[in-house]
């Protein structure tokens, strides 16, 4: 993809389920075998989403964000991920990242964000994550938006995915200024390498 390319996000049905509390175990599962497909230096590969937010709503879809300490390693591993399932859509929209999705019996059921070491968005994901975890407020809030979101794109999720996307803006604000007052960024409460 060239810079400036407008990627066309998918459009799949947007259901949203209560929250799973296997969804944190099955993560763990899914991280492992990644791990063990994988012959390249992985740095930590972490939960992130609302499936890792207890308590809310979410589309029951596993999201990681993968550590690597380079990104070319994984675009030269894509045929080990496909062996577990997962297409390679190349950067999908983000510079400098590589994103993989896994289907099961048909359905979304995996997305996979790799990003190098130092890219901001690896930050972004994991300090959103750890402030709707720590703020069941915000974390509703969160979940009010997106059964609003849902109703209006029932079958529109790449939609639904772009309408979110300021509310998501803004609470990284939030999560920014929340990280800066705690004087460090947690750390992640997953699978790691």
């Amino acid at each position: 993809m060239k810079d400036g390319e407008h990627i066309t996000p998918e459009q799949r049905e947007v259901e949203l389920v209560p929250h799973n509390p296997e969804w944190s175990q099955l993560a763990d599962e899914e991280a492992k075998q990644i791990l063990e497909q994988l012959s390249i230096p992985v740095i930590g590969i972490y939960h992130i989403g609302s499936t890792s937010i207890p308590g809310i709503k979410a589309k029951p879809i596993l999201d990681f964000v993968m550590e690597v300490a380079d990104l070319d390693e994984i675009i030269r591993s894509a045929e080990a991920l496909e062996e577990l399932g997962y297409l390679s859509k190349d950067e999908y929209g983000i510079p400098g990242r590589q994103f993989f999705t896994k289907d099961t019996n048909g359905e979304r059921s995996h997305h996979l964000h790799v990003f190098q070491k130092g890219h901001p968005d690896i930050e972004r994901h994991l300090v959103f994550r750890d402030f709707l975890r720590a703020n069941p407020k915000a974390a509703h809030e969160y979940e009010l938006i997106k059964e609003k979101l849902a109703k209006r794109f029932p079958k529109e999720s790449g939609n639904y995915t772009e309408a979110k996307s300021d509310f998501i803006l803004s609470m990284d604000e939030v999560a920014r200024y929340w990280l800066e007052q705690k004087g460090f960024m947690k750390e992640p409460q997953d699978s790691e390498s």
